[in-house]
């Protein structure tokens, strides 16, 4: 299965339109702490098949999903596709590529 992904600026482009999609940090609440991209939710993988049932109820609405480099936030995407969501994308590269391209005050580590 093909994982939808988006670049950092066409990601930037969506999250700024009028209708953005719901923006999702699998990260864990350590790497949370440290910094974050405006408008996340924190759902971190490790506790995603938790969460999910009550978290993420509309299986046609649109999610972004990132993680510190994508692969975790590709996992979860897949995941999310296989359960039947329609409009799921990753964002390539990560919170890291969006410090190294959008926005340097976004803490790297």
């Amino acid at each position: 299965m093909a994982i939808p992904e988006i670049s950092v600026h066409e990601a930037q482009a969506r999250l700024a339109s009028p209708q953005p999609p719901r923006l999702l940090d699998v990260r864990e609440e350590d790497e949370w702490a440290l910094g974050r991209l405006p408008g996340a939710e924190l759902m971190p993988l490790s506790q995603f098949t938790v969460l999910l049932p009550e978290r993420l109820t509309n299986q046609a609405e649109p999610l972004l999903i990132y993680c510190h480099h994508g692969g975790r936030s590709a996992r979860a995407t897949e995941f999310l596709l296989r359960q039947g969501y329609t409009d799921v994308t990753n964002l390539a590269g990560g919170i890291d590529a969006w410090s190294l391209e959008i926005d340097p005050s976004v803490p790297r580590y």
